[in-house]
């Protein structure tokens, strides 16, 4: 089976989209779409299938699926490890990390790349959930996401900072008089939050359930700036971590409160997979963490 064309496929999935999944591997959509009929005639059974806008999978892809992760993740493994017969003078290590956080890593890149100039180092951004997959299936060695984790997956996890949540809205809204404000404050505003595959977004819905409150979600967007814009302009309210808030210039049409419920912190971790080889290079990126962040945790 070819292992590119497996590769195309899994991404296809992941994306729900052709051309989505053509930009992430900067090819072509017709490359992608030749690659999953090729895959699907060696393997003599169809794939996917359209269902208007969205792509679903047949009982055949979907095992292909799964098991393809597994596959991918096992020749990334062997890889690594071959790759570490020349230690870190040269190689390359890839980190999965959701673009809201990548910000809060810059020291370390820094560090990394002054200390190891022969290891190319990539980010790879996508959400959370995604990154959490990715280093449980091994086709990522390590990532960063925001805890907690999914348990299912049984990744090692190592906080590396816990920032407030704060609530930003226009000056009108109707909890701009309190000191902090609650789940329960927000059942009837109309929200702007992050789309669903991120993490913060997750915790904000399991707090809405846990209340047995469902929220009122106006638009959703993976721009905090964007999201912050949308507040200023009355379209309801937003949430999101202090060290993003930090970098915008809020001006007097937004009112900023602290998120008054318990445990509803942005917790940025770095994750592993336990019991599973770790390449040198990766070992070098979670000693830098320990060195650069942990100093000034919060």
């Amino acid at each position: 089976m070819d292992l590119r064309a497996l590769r195309y496929f899994i991404e296809t999935v992941r994306q729900n989209s052709f051309t989505l999944a053509a930009e992430k591997l900067h090819v072509t959509q017709s490359t992608v779409s030749k690659m999953i009929r090729q895959l699907e005639d060696e393997i003599g059974q169809p794939l996917l299938s359209r269902e208007g806008r969205q792509l679903r999978l047949t009982d055949v892809g979907r095992i292909l699926f799964t098991r393809g992760q597994e596959a991918l993740g096992v020749m990334q493994e062997l890889s690594r490890e071959v790759a570490d017969l020349t230690a870190l003078t040269r190689g390359e290590l890839t980190v999965g990390m959701p673009p809201m956080i990548n910000l809060l890593f810059s020291p370390v890149v820094k560090a990394f790349c002054e200390r190891y100039p022969g290891v190319r180092l990539t980010l790879q951004e996508n959400g959370g959930q995604v990154i959490e997959q990715q280093v449980a299936s091994g086709e990522l060695e390590v990532g960063v996401t925001i805890l907690p984790a999914e348990p299912a997956l049984e990744l090692t996890s190592r906080r590396y900072g816990r920032y407030p949540i704060l609530v930003v809205g226009p000056r009108q809204v109707s909890w701009a008089g309190e000191a902090a404000v609650g789940i329960a404050a927000l059942r009837d505003e109309p929200l702007v939050l992050l789309p669903d595959d991120f993490s913060l977004t997750r915790r904000l819905r399991a707090a809405f359930d846990e209340a047995h409150l469902t929220p009122r979600i106006a638009a959703q967007s993976g721009q905090w700036d964007f999201l912050v814009a949308m507040a200023a302009a009355g379209l309801g309210t937003t949430l999101l971590p202090a060290p993003l808030l930090a970098r915008l210039n809020v001006g007097d049409e937004l009112v900023v409160r602290p998120l008054a419920d318990p445990g509803i912190d942005w917790d940025v971790a770095l994750i592993w997979k336990p019991r599973r080889y770790l390449s040198h290079a990766a070992r070098a990126w979670l000693a830098v963490c320990e060195e650069v962040l942990l100093p000034t945790t919060p």
